[in-house]
């Protein structure tokens, strides 16, 4: 009896110390995590006050880099346009193209002034009954090409192309037909509008 007795006041005595020991790691883990919050509640909440750039007393010596903003420059090699809510976003033309363009319309309408130009003239003087002079052809062809200029100009401004189809523009051949009914427009307005002394009208 004595030796169960014994035996249990052994186990007892390691169970004690067992709760002891697990009580002391809790209290130091307590410890630990108290110092912690402490020091988060020490630490002073970043302020920024109002920041006043005053311009006039920089001084700068050089101003060099690139600033690129949402794209790098070696990105940029390969983009010919963008596509935003399934809409193309075409990149800008450049000037030379531009000047491509304005060429190869001004050559269109050179090519029509020569061959369309004058039995256009003739037509319209036999409509409106003006007597034919090769004077009225010469100033006719002399105001457009004087006009076409600024008449290209304003349709390309009307009607942009994009980089992929400088070499064959559908809206380049809008703009040729539409100078085109200008010219046919101005010649009729412009033998409509004559006086009759200039006419050189006659009776039959």
């Amino acid at each position: 009896m004595y030796q169960d007795y014994s035996q249990y006041l052994q186990w007892l005595q390691m169970c004690i110390q067992a709760q002891e020991q697990r009580i002391q790691s809790l209290e130091s883990t307590l410890q630990k995590m108290q110092a912690e919050i402490k020091q988060l509640y020490e630490k002073q909440a970043i302020h920024v006050d109002k920041i006043e750039y005053k311009f006039d007393q920089l001084k700068v010596e050089t101003l060099e880099g690139t600033l690129n903003i949402g794209l790098n420059p070696s990105e940029l090699a390969g983009i010919e346009d963008f596509a935003v809510q399934n809409q193309s976003l075409s990149t800008p033309i450049s000037p030379k193209d531009q000047m491509q363009r304005s060429m190869k319309i001004e050559e269109a309408i050179y090519r029509y002034l020569e061959s369309d130009l004058p039995p256009m003239v003739e037509a319209t003087q036999r409509e409106l009954n003006v007597l034919p002079n090769d004077e009225y052809l010469a100033f006719i062809k002399q105001d457009i090409i004087k006009q076409l200029p600024s008449r290209i100009e304003h349709h390309l401004n009307t009607h942009p192309a994009d980089n992929r189809t400088i070499a064959d523009t559908p809206s380049d051949d809008l703009i040729i037909e539409a100078l085109k009914k200008e010219i046919q427009n101005g010649v009729m307005v412009f033998f409509s509008n004559l006086p009759d002394n200039l006419k050189g009208m006659h009776t039959e």
